[in-house]
């Protein structure tokens, strides 16, 4: 199934089982969003449940908590996390507030949905990694969805909690053929062990878990066992699987597409260091962008980014120097 059809059908069987979950956004609506994940949702459900909404980021957050606060279900869609920063007062200030604040009387069941990352020359701005912001911000959980499972269930899940959500996906994975099944529980804040290995704990999320499954193929024939966690949850971390591999390989590479300082991977390479710095034969390592806006210029836009020939060519040294 395709990326952005698991996110359809989710948002669909939603809209079918509780009549509370309503969609607001850009082109959400009759044109069936920019990327897709709508189309067909507006024909069914009529414009007061699938609502277009001016160019005004901030006030479609807005408007989605205040629908939140008084018993709707609201998924508001950002066209990319690049115009986020213009809802982040909502975001920041209210959204991930009121419930706290509140006492817990103030329940904000809402979804923001928006996709990132680097897709094909669209330039500094709209091709940023932003997801440290928002899962540095107490009150709100992060998930992200590598795929057509967790794109569904995920979202899904997401949809029916009680807390508001940002949802991130990648605009590069919406057009990818994904295997997909319904899993029963899934379970968004569990960590995905997506191959097993016994030489080095390699963590991603997004795009960058499927440039990380095809580096590892080729560290495979260099007799490097490489065990692939994606995350989906980042906020809150599943550090229980982290911490369970690295025991077991003894080594932790984290691999993302935002530049190296301040970026998601430091959190989880500090965490591991704190914790389970005695069970560690080799010094956490970052895989991650350069620290520059992302260039229009394919060959330099390749060059800014993580890609699996770097990946593999990092890790391959990194663990030559550290004993493999």
């Amino acid at each position: 199934m395709l990326y952005r059809e698991a996110l359809n059908l989710a948002l669909d069987h939603a809209m079918e089982h509780d009549p509370r979950v309503v969609i607001l956004g850009e082109d959400v609506g009759f044109y069936g969003g920019n990327y897709k994940v709508t189309e067909g949702l507006y024909v069914k459900y009529g414009p007061k449940r699938v609502i277009d909404t001016p160019i005004a980021e901030n006030s479609i957050v807005g408007t989605a908590i205040g629908m939140a606060m008084m018993g709707l279900r609201p998924v508001a869609e950002i066209m990319t996390a690049n115009f986020a920063m213009l809802a982040m007062d909502q975001i920041v200030n209210q959204m991930a507030k009121l419930r706290y604040m509140s006492g817990g009387k103030v329940f904000l069941p809402m979804v923001v949905r928006m996709p990132q990352g680097v897709a094909k020359q669209l330039a500094a701005q709209h091709s940023q990694s932003l997801e440290h912001m928002f899962a540095s911000v107490p009150g709100l959980y992060v998930f992200c969805a590598s795929d057509s499972i967790s794109a569904y269930h995920g979202l899904l899940y997401a949809i029916r909690l009680d807390d508001p959500v940002i949802f991130l996906e990648h605009v590069l994975l919406y057009s990818m053929d994904f295997p997909f099944q319904k899993v029963e529980n899934f379970d968004p804040f569990k960590a995905r062990v997506l191959k097993e290995g016994k030489d080095i704990t390699v963590v991603s999320y997004l795009k960058m878990v499927h440039d990380v499954l095809k580096a590892c193929e080729w560290l495979e024939k260099e007799g490097i066992s490489c065990e692939v966690i994606d995350l989906v949850s980042l906020r809150p971390i599943d550090f229980e699987t982290i911490y369970h591999s690295v025991k077991k390989t003894k080594r932790l590479v984290v691999v993302y597409e935002a530049p190296k300082t301040c970026g998601f991977g430091a959190e989880i390479s500090a965490r591991v260091s704190e914790e389970l710095f005695y069970f560690l034969d080799a010094p956490p390592l970052r895989i991650a962008g350069e620290e520059v806006p992302i260039p229009y210029n394919r060959k330099l836009e390749l060059m800014a980014i993580p890609t699996p020939e770097k990946i593999y060519q990092q890790i391959l040294s990194w663990g030559k120097r550290h004993g493999l």
